[in-house]
């Protein structure tokens, strides 16, 4: 009885040393970007160029000229508010002026590319550089050159709403002043926007290092922009 049960006990031993190999080879590696499925993969310029091209420029839209044309009302709203905030600073935008961006926003080509910070900190954490870079070379690709951009900075929700949102702000300014400096991006193509613990990507755990990133939207605006 005992050397079956030594038996048993070895097989097992085995059975769950062979389980927990298993599931640390297949552990993902530390992502820099949630693909639309939920699943995480390596940021490239590409990436980013596909997310935040307009309509017209995707491939499965390229050659279609039946779709309805857009309600030119509220087209001449948002280049009016985008008009705006171009070359305002982000501590100049009103709570109002923040809520508007975000609802015009929603409908354009954006990407959430989870650049983190240090903690407690405006300054672009080492593993997320790889992230930004490949943001600078896609703003400046043939596709994206010359659109407006909003980048907004988000918190977790450590900190009260003041902190919260001073931090938000100098982080969207962070990501901005290396876009600027480092590929020559014009400071007007880039809105930025602080919106503090108020937009956590993941309400379950507000104080994950996924809530402390930068979206980046496309509003667009080549033509009004030019002007």
């Amino acid at each position: 009885m005992k050397s079956a049960a030594k038996g048993l006990t070895s097989i097992l031993s085995i059975i769950a040393l062979g389980i927990t190999l298993g599931a640390a080879l297949s552990l993902p590696a530390s992502p820099a970007f949630a693909g639309d499925d939920g699943n995480s993969k390596n940021v490239t310029e590409d990436d980013i160029v596909r997310a935040l091209a307009p309509a017209q420029k995707k491939p499965l839209t390229r050659g279609l000229s039946i779709a309805p044309q857009a309600d030119p009302a509220p087209n001449a709203a948002e280049s009016k508010l985008i008009q705006s905030v171009r070359g305002r600073s982000t501590r100049s935008l009103s709570s109002t002026e923040r809520e508007e961006i975000a609802s015009v926003a929603k409908d354009k080509p954006n990407i959430d590319l989870e650049i983190t910070f240090d903690y407690n900190s405006a300054n672009i954490s080492a593993k997320s550089m790889p992230s930004v870079q490949a943001l600078g070379r896609a703003l400046t690709s043939p596709d994206l050159k010359g659109s407006t951009f909003v980048v907004a900075g988000h918190t977790d929700a450590a900190g009260g709403e003041t902190y919260n949102q001073d931090l938000s702000e100098r982080r969207a300014d962070s990501i901005k002043r290396y876009l600027v400096e480092k590929y020559s991006i014009s400071a007007t193509d880039l809105v930025t926007v602080g919106y503090g613990k108020s937009k956590l990507k993941n309400p379950s755990q507000p104080m994950a290092e996924v809530n402390r990133r930068v979206q980046v939207v496309n509003m667009e605006n080549k033509t009004t922009a030019s002007k």
